[in-house]
């Protein structure tokens, strides 16, 4: 194989420290397929199928998070910008469109805080700042303060809106660890 693929024998561990840069999507999709001790590093040295089946899944749900899991690895991450999905972008001119602010940029940055480290910060900007350099993704302008820009290129940010809360999720290669909750990432 020329690509590495996740195994259901390799621990959960194992797969977020094999693959950081995709380590956040993939405790995501974990999270989502019920596996929700992923993040608390409770049960990071069992295997994949351990924690599937002892949650009271089926080998297919097994297989099936194992599809998902490789499709993530497989995704192309380029780390020359920072992207909206289009779901995210939607949702953004949603929210500003409410909010009377049509046509306005957004803001993204990090702050020291939470106990991995930093927190993203999203909010909404009229027209970049000098020191801003400006991404266009899916029709919007993101604007990041340059003294930000290293630690958030390649980031993609993203909506869900599930059982276990509605927001903006980011994901950012450039993260080597974050806390059980999501909130906050070190570098």
């Amino acid at each position: 194989m020329d690509q590495e693929t996740i195994t259901k024998d390799m621990t959960i561990e194992e797969i977020l420290g094999k693959f950081p840069q995709k380590s956040q999507k993939l405790a995501q999709e974990m999270s989502r397929a019920g596996l929700h001790c992923v993040g608390c590093q409770a049960s990071t040295w069992e295997t994949l199928e351990a924690g599937v089946l002892g949650h009271g899944f089926s080998e297919g749900d097994l297989m099936d998070l194992l599809g998902k899991l490789n499709a993530i690895l497989a995704q192309k991450t380029d780390l020359s910008t920072i992207a909206l999905t289009p779901r995210a972008a939607d949702k953004y001119r949603e929210i500003l469109h409410e909010e009377g602010k049509d046509g306005w940029g957004l803001r993204f940055s990090d702050k020291a805080g939470g106990c991995s480290g930093f927190e993203y910060v999203l909010d909404y900007s009229q027209s970049p700042e000098k020191e801003d350099q400006v991404f266009v993704s899916e029709g919007i302008e993101i604007h990041v303060h340059q003294n930000r820009v290293e630690r958030l290129l390649g980031s993609e940010i993203d909506y869900v809106d599930g059982l276990h809360g509605a927001g903006f999720k980011i994901t950012n290669p450039n993260a080597r660890g974050s806390c059980g909750c999501g909130k906050s990432q070190s570098y």
